[in-house]
């Protein structure tokens, strides 16, 4: 085994180097999101910041731009921004696929899989062992350890938790502090169920609760995190958010995600709404399994990050020599928005790093702005966009990006439906997929307030994060390379004022 994880190892850091020297720069390819040099990539997982670094690991192919051969794929950063691909670190063998789970960091080594008093990485990941002629296909969970976040060992008593079942899977682990225990968090997919867990050490795991069906259940579920995080403005008083990922089922179509607000007392998670009303984490079509950085530097404001794609067209993506990329990075944080407990996603504070040329603009004529964009010479397909609008009798204010010829992506608020929306429908190449071409939408009550939107354009994505960061919808889209344009519409009436911040955003891989 060992000499397989090392053969491992150097293959990829051959393909590494190779894939390095030609440069990062193909069409589409993202500039300042996590994208694998090549082959397929779907969710992130492991996500542990260890040895001063930020981990990520990621469902990969390490041989084909394809699904299949799942292994962990990984790469490190110190500052979420600058990610340095490092070699597979927990490959395929002839026992089991390696499918989604956690890390943590054992600074105490609870696990005795440590080999020194500075602490190891131990990943928990769902085994998936595939049918035979006389077995069924089994999904368990097992355990792999690092010393020095570079190579890893697979635990030699694996797996740690077998339900006999083929849909336990995606474990989410992390240590409760007031009981001192591990707890692990799994789905059984099929039933619409999350499943808890408890263990000492990471070796031995005792039965805790269960939670669900609840909320949305049009899919199987995947992907669970669950995490604490202090009300905003509130000094002492924080919740538990329990994320579920949906496939199919999302309110836009294909896999999405919802999370529920609740308590939590080490043993059973409880939500707040009686109703079990269904909270969407990401109103666009291409966010899913996001999840949170155990160890992270900022506990009371952790990072989370997502698989950019969505499973209804993501074989089908128009990206060589990879296929699929992350979310931005983002910062969580939890804020009464009219009345309820909603949870907050903003861009991760570091991209600011990246940002190049400024344009500004305060003022209320739609005609001297858009003259204004015209002219600016550092339009490109990678920016950074702040604005924000009191709308005055406007039906719709809209935003239109990537233009083309024949082609644009529109951000827009509709006054009458109260609703955000992001239309894709016209947004480049949209027919290799008939579920790709698009309009998502997102529930949006001003009120009194401003519209304020953030928006990121990294060449074949788009996220929108709304009235700082209640609302996000992130969107894949495949625009021509000629396609820099940039302009605002209004529809019926006029605007009553306007400020407008764009940075253009330098390459993250230069």
């Amino acid at each position: 085994m060992a000499k397989r994880l090392r053969l491992a190892g150097a293959l990829a850091f051959i393909v590494t180097v190779s894939l390095l020297a030609r440069g990062y720069d193909e069409q589409y390819r993202p500039q300042f999101h996590f994208s694998p040099r090549a082959n397929w990539t779907n969710d992130p997982c492991g996500l542990v910041y260890a040895f001063g670094k930020f981990h990520l690991f990621f469902q990969h192919n390490p041989f084909e731009n394809k699904w299949g051969h799942m292994s962990w794929g990984h790469a490190a950063s110190s500052d979420l921004v600058q990610w340095n691909q490092l070699p597979v670190a927990i490959p395929d063998d002839k026992k089991a696929a390696i499918f989604t789970g956690s890390s943590v960091f054992d600074l105490n080594n609870t696990s005795g899989l440590c080999a020194s008093r500075g602490g190891c990485i131990v990943s928990i990941y769902t085994g998936m062992t595939p049918k035979s002629d006389t077995t069924p296909e089994k999904q368990a969970e097992h355990l792999a350890f690092s010393q020095d976040g570079l190579t890893w060992t697979k635990f030699s008593r694996n797996p740690v938790l077998d339900l006999g079942r083929s849909d336990t899977r995606d474990p989410k682990v992390f240590w409760y502090q007031p009981g001192k225990y591990w707890v692990m968090v799994i789905v059984q997919a099929d039933d619409k169920k999350v499943r808890l867990f408890r263990s000492p050490n990471l070796k031995q795991w005792q039965p805790l609760s269960e939670f669900g069906p609840r909320g949305a259940t049009g899919g199987v579920w995947e992907c669970p995190d669950l995490y604490t995080l202090p009300i905003t403005g509130q000094p002492g008083k924080m919740r538990w958010i329990l994320k579920i990922g949906l496939n199919p089922g999302h309110i836009a179509g294909g896999s999405g995600e919802q999370y529920f607000i609740g308590q939590f007392d080490g043993k059973t998670f409880t939500p707040d709404d009686a109703n079990g009303a269904t909270r969407w984490l990401d109103y666009g079509r291409d966010c899913y399994c996001a999840l949170t950085f155990n160890n992270d530097k900022q506990p009371g404001s952790p990072h989370m990050i997502g698989w950019m794609n969505n499973w209804q067209y993501a074989a089908d993506a128009p990206t060589s020599p990879w296929r699929g990329a992350m979310t931005l990075p983002r910062e969580l944080s939890l804020a009464s928005v009219n009345g309820s407990l909603q949870l907050i996603q903003r861009p991760a504070r570091e991209l600011a790093s990246l940002r190049g040329e400024q344009f500004e603009f305060r003022g209320s004529s739609l005609k001297e702005l858009n003259d204004k964009l015209q002219v600016w010479p550092h339009r490109s397909q990678t920016f950074e966009l702040e604005v924000v609008i009191r709308p005055g009798d406007a039906k719709e204010v809209a935003w239109k990006v990537l233009q083309g010829s024949d082609d644009e992506t529109v951000i827009g608020f509709d006054r009458a439906k109260q609703e955000l929306f992001v239309d894709r429908s016209k947004s480049g190449s949209t027919q290799w997929n008939r579920s790709f071409p698009s309009n998502t939408v997102a529930p949006l009550t001003l009120g009194s307030e401003p519209l304020k939107l953030h928006i990121l354009v990294d060449r074949s994505s788009v996220e929108v994060f709304a009235q700082d960061g209640a609302v996000a919808l992130t969107n894949l889209v495949f625009p021509k390379a000629t396609s820099t344009g940039l302009s605002l519409a209004i529809t019926g009436g006029s605007i009553q004022q306007m400020e407008v911040r764009l940075w253009t955003l330098r390459s993250a891989w230069q």
